[in-house]
């Protein structure tokens, strides 16, 4: 399954979300692929720590080489690196995505990703892509390449009043480009369940009948903890109220899913 976690307004946690939600995978033996699309690569330094300075051809490399023409085409996994954790890989990102936006852009190779990623199909269990802050040529790839997408939210009339755009973006990619793309549903990120405005928020979008997963993130100054160590929270604090919301956040994915799969495969 090909997830990508997409949200235009940033600080929304969407790199904490994916990075969390594919280490949960990975401890459970899922073969697990991150690829960081955002030129600040937070996602990339999560996830690989110290290492992300030397982690090599990513992103970046792969994008590249779909704009030279040659009669050697690389292989994608040659751009993929080891993380610390097992059965978990990084397609890590680079500042170098930024200079590089507007050519691929011009060129038109919105699908090289995906077809890219469709080829790894084999080699993962499950595949997380996290986005820029911003609807652009990497996100716009990553809406293509995904087949389920996932819409953080911080619980702020900003936030709300973003969405409707958000949903409306991704169901223009759905008609254009992906009819496969399904909403996964929106993660409810930050949430504080004793105050007024976030439960109110949320509720309202609940009762407009959008697709508000269960259960909601709480806030924790741990998760800052878990980015300065480079460790996801189920690596930091198996334990924490936190981390047993990702994990169960990542069960009703994989329940949601799964009817999917089998269909697909009767389908097959």
């Amino acid at each position: 399954m090909r997830h990508v976690v997409f949200n235009q307004k940033g600080g929304v946690g969407k790199s904490t979300i994916t990075c969390n939600l594919a280490a949960i995978g990975a401890s459970l033996g899922q073969r697990t692929l991150v690829v960081d699309l955002d030129p600040q690569g937070n996602s990339t330094r999560y996830l690989l720590g110290a290492g992300a300075d030397d982690a090599g051809a990513g992103v970046a490399e792969f994008f590249d080489q779909t704009l030279k023409f040659s009669v050697r085409s690389h292989a994608t996994s040659e751009y993929i690196v080891e993380s610390p954790f097992d059965h978990l890989h990084v397609m890590p990102s680079s500042p170098a995505l930024e200079e590089m936006h507007s050519k691929l852009e011009s060129r038109y190779k919105i699908y090289k990703l995906r077809d890219a990623l469709a080829a790894l199909e084999a080699d993962y269990d499950a595949i997380w892509i996290d986005t820029p802050p911003a609807l652009n040529f990497y996100t716009r790839s990553a809406l293509i390449a995904a087949e389920g997408c996932l819409i953080p939210f911080d619980c702020d009339d900003f936030s709300r009043r973003a969405l409707y755009a958000l949903l409306e973006n991704v169901q223009e990619i759905q008609a254009d480009h992906n009819p496969g793309l399904k909403v996964e549903g929106i993660v409810v990120n930050q949430f504080q369940p004793r105050a007024n405005l976030p439960q109110r928020t949320v509720q309202e979008l609940v009762d407009e009948g959008l697709p508000v997963l269960q259960p909601y993130l709480g806030a924790s100054v741990k998760i800052k903890e878990s980015h300065e160590r480079a460790l996801p929270m189920i690596h930091l604090d198996a334990r924490h109220k936190l981390t047993q919301e990702f994990v169960a956040l990542h069960a009703a994915l994989q329940q949601a899913s799964a009817p999917a799969k089998k269909r697909s495969a009767k389908a097959a």
